[in-house]
């Protein structure tokens, strides 16, 4: 693959790194490591284990991320559909991993497409306060929708905003946020060689300036005293410590903080930058140091008056158990003979009704006035008639797995493919199975819903996109 890479990166990477660049270009004819991200919304890497036909080995420096092997196949397991885990590359996974979250805080991912990293933060939110997931280009917001959804996270706003926008709406608001840049993606080269022939000196210098840009509204979205993760996918300078220094330097109000170390880690270079030594508590995971293509993490804290007092912020929750006006008597009592299968307590007064789909939205509707936006809260289903129609999302969410109505099959049961294929399938008469929606699940992990008439199950899975 050496070969391949553009002469001006070789030589500026040569410049950087001095005596480990033989070690360096050498790393590029060693195949990357794949990997997958548990979800622990729905899962524990012990039951995977235990049930994938595919190996698993710890990521070291990740707690839920695991190295699998190059011919397995994640992606064509049913457990895949169940949104148990995230095919990741393993160094992208360090940056949410290193951002603490506390349930009950409203956190922000201001470049969130696909959703690798919003997963992440999604988990650590364990279902309450919010979780805004955006970003700027709408096609790469389908998919982040699609895998959020797949993770079952409810508390979620996806949005399709430029950051400027954002920032007007959303002064000092969120307790954590994480920028993943957009970069010229150089630590991609080994994974998606593709990336190499848009390579240019010039993609660095634009890439750099947008960076400064995305982050001066990052951090006018930050509370005093919240915390912000920076990272990228490239080695350059420019883009890693340089856009870092220009925080440092712009607001003097956000300090850098040491980032939980690994063995491999490199520290940022101060000299790269503005000379600022706080910049060594920066991280680099280069790829013939570590099992990982390449990655940069900063971590900033936004000092306030109160610096020294850690304060756990929780989600106002609403005790009122009752609907709101976007709801008659007859959509109620829909409503309420639907919630009686799920087996989980809905609070009524976060449901609303807009034309017949329902959201259930445990925060204020106000906060997405005036932006544009995918996904405000979770998408339950369809008032249609005299029914409720579940969707396919609320069959993810992680509290379905509590659904009364179910059928749980093996990975292995030929059901599982004619399901997924859009088929009607059978039941058994062992199969213990009420009349009326139905949960199919895969060994306890819930993958879309049917209709059963007697031995009949009428298919209404729907493939998120």
């Amino acid at each position: 693959m050496n070969e391949k890479l553009p002469v001006e990166f070789l030589e500026r990477m040569k410049e950087q790194l001095g005596d480990e660049y033989p070690d360096f270009l050498n790393s590029y004819n060693i195949k990357g490591r794949r990997g997958i991200r548990i979800n622990e919304l729905k899962t524990t890497a012990k039951e995977i284990k235990e049930q994938a036909p595919f190996s698993m080995e710890p990521v070291p420096w990740v707690s839920s991320g695991y190295f699998i092997d190059e011919n397995d196949d994640p992606a064509g397991h049913p457990f895949y559909r169940a949104g148990l885990y995230y095919i990741q590359e393993p160094s992208a996974m360090t940056p949410a991993d290193r951002l603490d979250i506390i349930p009950g805080e409203k956190v922000l991912d201001l470049c969130a497409a696909p959703g690798g990293k919003a997963t992440a933060l999604a988990v650590k939110l364990k279902g309450e306060g919010l979780l805004v997931a955006n970003d700027a280009s709408a096609s790469r917001c389908r998919a982040l929708l699609h895998n959020l959804e797949l993770f079952g996270a409810g508390n979620i706003i996806v949005t399709n905003e430029q950051p400027a926008k954002l920032e007007k709406k959303f002064p000092e608001f969120f307790d954590k946020i994480l920028v993943d840049a957009p970069c010229s993606g150089e630590g991609m080269f080994r994974k998606e060689p593709e990336v190499i022939g848009s390579w240019t000196p010039e993609r660095v210098e634009y890439f750099s300036a947008l960076q400064k840009s995305i982050l001066k509204s990052a951090v006018k979205m930050l509370k005093p005293g919240g915390m912000m993760m920076y990272s990228t996918c490239t080695f350059s300078k420019e883009e890693n410590e340089g856009s870092v220094s220009f925080v440092l330097d712009e607001f003097p109000d956000m300090q850098l903080m040491e980032i939980k170390s690994y063995e491999g880690f490199s520290k940022g270079r101060p000299e790269w930058g503005n000379k600022n030594l706080d910049i060594s508590k920066t991280v680099r995971i280069w790829p013939h140091k570590m099992e990982g293509a390449g990655h940069y993490l900063a971590l900033f804290k936004k000092k306030s008056s109160d610096d020294v007092k850690e304060e756990k912020i929780k989600a106002k929750k609403s005790v009122a158990d009752k609907y709101n006006n976007t709801f008659n008597k007859d959509e109620r009592a829909v409503m309420e003979e639907f919630i009686g299968l799920l087996n989980t307590d809905i609070d009524r007064s976060t449901l609303e009704n807009r034309s017949g789909k329902v959201y259930m939205m445990p925060f204020d509707k106000s906060i997405v006035s005036g932006i544009k936006f995918l996904r405000c809260g979770l998408f339950m289903g369809e008032l249609k008639k005299k029914r409720f129609e579940p969707s396919q999302s609320l069959a993810l969410w992680s509290e379905a797995v509590n659904f009364k109505n179910c059928l749980d099959l093996d990975p292995a049961d030929e059901r599982i493919r004619r399901y997924f294929n859009g088929e009607t399938i059978y039941v058994t008469e062992d199969e213990n199975c009420e009349n009326g929606i139905i949960l199919i699940k895969i060994n306890g992990n819930p993958v879309g819903f049917g209709k059963k008439v007697n031995s009949i199950i009428k298919n209404k899975y729907v493939f998120l996109k």
